[in-house]
């Protein structure tokens, strides 16, 4: 069984297509620029890269199947041997606790969640309709971000306002990066060699967009971010947790609109706002090398608010067995694994310097007596759509 899987935003479009039967990668790739004048990365046996016009997601879509069915370059001999498509959906609100295969209600119930995630649900939405006009008769299965976290408990979901906001608009936390949490867990799980239904995990979801997931027994019960992928830690652009005051205070003071207010907490904030040098940690490690106070106050920034979110998600399962690092900085950085893990000796984390100078593959970073294990597991959101999109269908 072959299995795509399509990750939509904005101007972009991911891919991988698995066999599904080994679970082996056949290929991957992006379109980028899409709307504007369009760039394919194809990355297989035989990689190449073109820029080729992209008007709209299923020009996109049908460049992407082209791609695979080169008599040169592809991997498949038609389009028939695509049986289902998976997509990430970001926001499925209350009313998706698990991934499902898309029907017409299906589609109308993500239409109304994007008012919840605008900059991810629509484009999500577009990927699944310009599969179905190319691709007939060939599932769609929808991946949510937020499925993961539908277990979480009514005192870790809820915000302290009146309670029918939340029954009349659904304002409560929902959590995102729901597969990566799902997957670096189990994995870790097994790199440990205990049952994932046994274990208390934190893992941190650590790249531009950022989240910290507290994991009993195989559930999660709390989250970072919330409603939107706004709250929780100060991210790449992201300012996370703040006083709400702060809103109003920026939109009198600085005379914007609520939207503009947003925009700034969104795209001008986090570590790039702080530091003024970049959204990106290699720029501000090397900034913070050169003597950059400001880029040092954001690396600090950055590295205590998780280690803060790690304590308090101990507290909240009463003990912890495992903290894992993830995503591009997560299991990429070094440094900063290791200025995290500094705040975290009273929970008995106790870094192996030796063992933490690694990149990029699963390894246990901590000493052979650290009562907490600390590990580094690379994440692989797209092999979990694809699982579920099997298991869907």
């Amino acid at each position: 069984m072959n299995i795509l899987v399509l990750n939509c935003g904005s101007s972009s479009l991911k891919y991988q297509l698995l066999n599904m039967e080994t679970e082996e990668l056949l290929v991957k790739g992006l379109c980028e620029r899409i709307g504007i004048d369009g760039y394919l990365k194809h990355t297989s046996d035989k990689d190449y890269e073109s820029n080729v016009a992209m008007p709209d997601h299923e020009a996109a879509v049908k460049i992407v199947m082209d791609a695979l069915i080169d008599p040169e370059r592809g991997v498949l001999k038609s389009m028939s041997d695509v049986h289902a498509v998976g997509h990430r959906v970001v926001h499925g609100g209350e009313k998706f606790s698990d991934s499902v295969v898309v029907t017409d209600e299906v589609e109308r119930a993500i239409d109304e969640c994007s008012e919840l995630a605008p900059l991810h649900n629509p484009p999500n939405l577009i990927g699944i309709r310009a599969c179905k006009k190319i691709m007939p008769g060939v599932p769609n299965v929808a991946v949510f971000d937020t499925a993961f976290h539908a277990k979480m408990p009514e005192k870790a979901f809820l915000y302290a306002i009146p309670y029918e906001l939340y029954e009349k608009h659904k304002i409560r936390k929902y959590g995102f990066h729901g597969t990566s949490h799902k997957y670096v867990s189990a994995v870790a799980a097994e790199l440990i060699g205990k049952p994932y239904n046994s274990l208390k995990i934190v893992t941190c979801h650590l790249g531009n967009g950022a989240s910290v997931c507290a994991i009993e027994n195989g559930v999660s019960v709390d989250t970072s971010m919330g409603l939107t992928p706004l709250e929780g830690l100060a991210m790449g652009t992201r300012s996370g947790d703040l006083d709400p005051a702060v809103v109003p205070f920026i939109m009198q003071k600085e005379e914007l609109t609520a939207g503009e207010a947003l925009d700034i907490l969104n795209k001008k904030s986090g570590v790039l706002g702080v530091s003024g040098v970049s959204s990106d940690f290699r720029d501000l490690s090397a900034a913070e090398k050169s003597g950059n106070a400001r880029a040092k106050a954001a690396m600090d920034m950055f590295c205590y608010r998780v280690a803060r979110y790690v304590g308090s998600y101990a507290v909240a399962m009463n003990g912890l067995d495992a903290i894992v690092f993830t995503a591009g900085i997560g299991e990429n950085d070094i440094a900063i694994r290791e200025r995290i893990c500094a705040y975290l000796g009273f929970l008995g984390v106790h870094i192996d310097n030796d063992k933490n100078n690694s990149r990029g593959k699963a390894v246990e970073i901590s000493t052979s007596d650290s009562k907490v294990k600390a590990l580094v597991v690379p994440t692989n959101e797209e092999l979990v759509i694809a699982r579920d999109t099997k298991a869907a269908i």
